[in-house]
């Protein structure tokens, strides 16, 4: 990927920069940045006191930092802010992170040079430590301190404003929405994939999928006409009406893409917006309040809710696939109820990780806190939220995969059973290649264990297709 633009580096990108695409600095793009430094050199030497540069920070801006201090002064804004520890942000979340960070330093108005930005692409080819949560500040200073530091650390010098820079702004939660926001994509295509099989199995009526019902939610319409063809044609149906479980599982997943989709939007905003502080704008320093990140802090909490219901609603559906009433098989999938116990403890084991989401789902976005003296007043907490999702998508994927190991025991107790459509088909046998065939108990926290990782892999990762839908709809 090489980069002309600072728009280049846009959603899409830093999500495969996070995964490993590598990255370039165009020459047009490092000629923009040459001139931009330029004209941020030449606005300092005219601009008198200008914030971080030749002042202090937070409550200490009244204080004057002398020209002989500030090439030196920008490094040093690295070294006392970089106070997180354990846990660190896995490497697809650093890259993330750093993606971001370089996209949000490109612009004029923030002033680097070409080598800063070089440096910072740099960072993607390197082992660095970024703390997962722990910033108490209305950005995100501690972990960009940390980012900064491993640049001092690997010899970049920092000049003049580019120390700030690197402070100012929310690019480790915005990198970290993209990428959670891109999982949750994959996992409503994975849970759709298993409530079609689910469907199907036990013939449960397809009237919550009839076109008409659909009426003016062009997202519903298209998860609705994705299940009807994924489910295949429909037998006879077994049962009058379906459980609720059932009945609502095409809009618990739209829940989750509209929120998904709205958490885009939020990191897209923070991505080409304003973000850096002071702001050089027609030949002045402004100070901004883009450092702000409560919108993307609030979207990944919104996110979190919706993840958490179709947790909710998919160990419902687990516990209805246990019950013959419903699928017409032994109790508890069961080839032999009472001498075997089936999978009656997998749905224990779903509704232990729902309990665990449930008591977590306060807001992290909400509870200012003074820090700074009360200069900091307001904080967003979106690495806090970043982390409370990527555990509740974690747990979604557990609730997913106990399901799916329903769904494969439900086809080896009764092979005649309707799964589906030809392509459901050839999904759900991809997902069962690593599962043992034989109906007796056995440890079966290996099975869920391996279908977890199957789907944090990609099992049916392109089920729903491109759903940029929902941003709009």
């Amino acid at each position: 990927m090489i980069l002309e633009r600072a728009e280049d580096l846009d959603r899409r990108a830093v999500v495969a920069v996070a995964h490993g695409e590598p990255l370039e600095l165009g020459p047009g793009l490092l000629a923009a940045l040459e001139r931009s430094r330029a004209t941020t050199l030449a606005a300092l030497a005219d601009a008198g006191p200008v914030y971080g540069v030749s002042t202090g920070m937070g409550l200490q801006s009244h204080l004057a930092v002398g020209t002989e201090d500030q090439a030196s002064y920008q490094s040093g804004l690295m070294l006392a802010r970089a106070v997180g520890s354990e846990p660190w942000l896995d490497a697809r979340s650093v890259r993330a992170a750093v993606a971001t960070r370089l996209r949000t330093l490109l612009p004029p108005e923030a002033g680097v040079s070409p080598a800063l930005a070089v440096a910072v692409a740099g960072l993607l080819d390197r082992d660095v430590a970024l703390p997962a949560g722990g910033s108490g500040a209305a950005g995100e200073i501690v972990p960009l301190a940390h980012l900064g530091q491993a640049l001092v650390d690997a010899g970049q010098p920092l000049g003049p404003k580019e120390g700030v820079a690197l402070l100012q702004g929310v690019p480790v939660s915005t990198g970290r929405a993209l990428l959670l926001a891109h999982d949750a994509r994959v996992l409503a295509g994975q849970v759709l994939a298993v409530v079609a099989a689910e469907h199907a199995l036990v013939r449960a009526p397809r009237d919550p999928w009839h076109p008409a019902l659909s009426r003016g939610d062009v997202l519903l319409e298209h998860v609705d006409a994705l299940l009807r063809e994924l489910a295949g044609p429909e037998p006879a149906s077994r049962m009058l009406q379906a459980p609720v479980s059932f009945r609502v599982a095409d809009r618990a997943v739209v829940a989750l893409l509209r929120a998904a989709g709205h958490l885009d939007a939020a990191a897209e905003r923070a991505l080409s917006g304003v973000t850096t502080s002071p702001a050089l704008v027609d030949g002045r320093f402004l100070g901004t309040a883009g450092f702000d990140g409560f919108e993307v802090a609030a979207g990944l909490d919104a996110l979190r809710v919706a993840a958490i219901h179709l947790a909710e609603t998919g160990a419902a559906r687990l516990h209805r696939m246990l019950d013959p009433r419903v699928t017409g098989l032994p109790a508890q999938l069961s080839p032999e109820p009472g001498r075997h116990t089936g999978l009656v403890a997998v749905h224990k084991r779903a509704v232990g990780r729902v309990h665990h989401l449930r008591r977590t789902a306060a807001p992290a976005a909400v509870g200012a806190t003074e820090t700074s003296l009360g200069q900091e007043d307001v904080q967003s907490f979106g690495l806090e939220a970043a982390t409370a999702l990527d555990d509740a998508l974690a747990g979604l994927r557990d609730v997913t995969a106990c399901e799916l190991l329903a769904v494969h025991r439900a086809t080896l107790l009764d092979p005649s059973l309707p799964q589906g459509s030809e392509r459901l088909k050839m999904v759900l046998q991809q997902g069962f290649a690593s599962l043992p065939t034989d109906t007796g108990d056995r440890a079966f926290g290996r099975d869920v264990g391996v279908l977890v990782h199957d789907l944090g892999v990609g099992w049916a990762a392109d089920v729903l297709g491109d759903v940029d839908d929902a941003r709009s709809a």
